[in-house]
Parts: C-alpha cells; structure tokens; sequence
C-alpha cells in the first residue's frame, strides 16, 4: 500500500493506493486548518491509511500547509517504517494535463505573487524552474498557452492571452506522475526568501 500526502495549498488531500489502483481517497478543499484535518482524514481510509511508502507534497505552495504534511509524512513513515518522497504541487497539477504537448501551472503564493512553471508533456517533464512572479512578470516568460491552477485566470488576464482551468493538486493523482517527479527528497521546496528576517 501507498499513501499520499497533499497539503501545500487550499485543498487538504490524501489517498490510498495499491499498484496502479486508488483503494480510497479524501479531498477537501479547506484553505486553513490542514493541521486539525489531515491525520482524522488519513485515518478515515482503511486500515486508518497503514502503508508501506508514503508520498507528500512538497509545494510550492502555503508554508504552513506544506510542513503539516511533511511532519505527518515523516512522522507516519518512522512509525510504520516506511519510506517517505516527495513530489511538487505543481507537476502534481500538470501530470493531469490532457490532449497537449505543453502546459504551465500558476498557484497563488502570496504577496501578490504566483508560482509558476512551464512543462511538456508525454512524458511530463519541467522545461521551466519553479518561480515566484507577479501576474505581470510571469506573463513575459510563462509561454505555454494552457494555464492550470489556482492562479491560472491571474496569468491568462495579465497576458491577455491562453486558456486558465482552476485547478488544486489532488493526492490520487500522484500515479500519474513520472517515477522521476514523485521521488524527490521529502523536503519543502521554498522559491522565495523567508518572510521573517533575523534582527
């Protein structure tokens, strides 16, 4: 069995796997409070989710959500002895881009910003880094004309250009992710410099 972990955005979002087959899944979109939903929701599937390897989001996306469900992961990987990786909230995204050869994803990031990256697809791939942008900024270097995200209609406005599909991750689909893309180091993934600065 496999569990999978996404908490970097508004949705909190867990599943249960075997193989190539989604046994139970809990998808919930609750902008706050990731820490008082994730382990009722994990412990809710069968078998109160036990597995043998456990995969989690590791953003970009909301600092406080992004380590709720590392600390989980972690924490549920030393208890069962499981193995813990990583994926991004972004390829999470574009790995459920159909019919196109190419797509970006734009999440909100804060401070008027937005993460964003651009991929192939078939078999899915980053062509871009990760960034941290404006709307207005990224629409200068974000050059895929399929949006997805939750900031998608913020990039396709300041382009004036594309097609925008809200979209958040959602932990089922981390088999559609290349074995590449959801063994990554479970460790977030930070694209801006910390809010708080030593005094």
């Amino acid at each position: 069995m496999q569990l999978s972990i996404s908490t970097a955005t508004a949705a909190c979002s867990v599943a249960l796997l075997e193989g190539d087959t989604v046994i139970a899944e809990r998808h919930e979109i609750v902008g706050r409070g990731h820490a008082e939903q994730l382990i009722p929701m994990i412990e809710a599937l069968p078998d109160r989710g036990r597995a043998d390897l456990i995969w989690v989001d590791c953003g970009p996306g909301s600092f406080t959500g992004t380590r709720v469900g590392l600390a989980a992961a972690r924490a549920l990987g030393l208890a069962w002895g499981a193995p813990v990786w990583g994926f991004s909230s972004l390829s999470l995204i574009a790995a459920n881009a159909s019919s196109v050869n190419q797509v970006a994803v734009a999440l909100f990031g804060g401070h008027g910003e937005i993460f964003v990256q651009d991929f192939t697809t078939a078999p899915l791939s980053p062509s871009s880094t990760i960034q941290s942008l404006t709307p207005e900024a990224a629409a200068s270097v974000i050059l895929s004309p399929l949006i997805l995200g939750s900031g998608a209609d913020a990039l396709v406005n300041a382009r004036g250009s594309g097609t925008a599909q809200t979209a958040l991750p959602r932990a089922a689909h981390v088999l559609s992710l290349p074995d590449a893309l959801r063994h990554l180091p479970p460790r977030a993934i930070y694209v801006r410099a910390p809010d708080a600065r030593a005094a």
